[in-house]
């Protein structure tokens, strides 16, 4: 499968695709959503599945400011 969210086009399959950080299916597709933040000099990142698996997130972001 083509992922069209990918910049490069590149095939990911169920297997190589990140999963969910809130039911672990794979985040494939157009559906998928990606939260990415900084912490200290940490890039970090959360893949979901979906938008309603998003909204479902328990947040674990650092509450600290920068």
């Amino acid at each position: 499968m083509v992922d069209p969210t990918s910049d490069l086009e590149e095939d990911v399959d169920e297997e190589s695709a990140p999963r969910c950080a809130t039911c672990g299916e794979p985040a494939l597709g157009v559906d998928r959503q990606t939260v990415t933040w900084v912490e200290g000099t940490d890039v970090e990142h959360r893949q979901f599945c979906s938008e309603s698996c998003r909204d479902e997130w328990e947040d674990d972001r650092s509450e600290e400011p920068p």
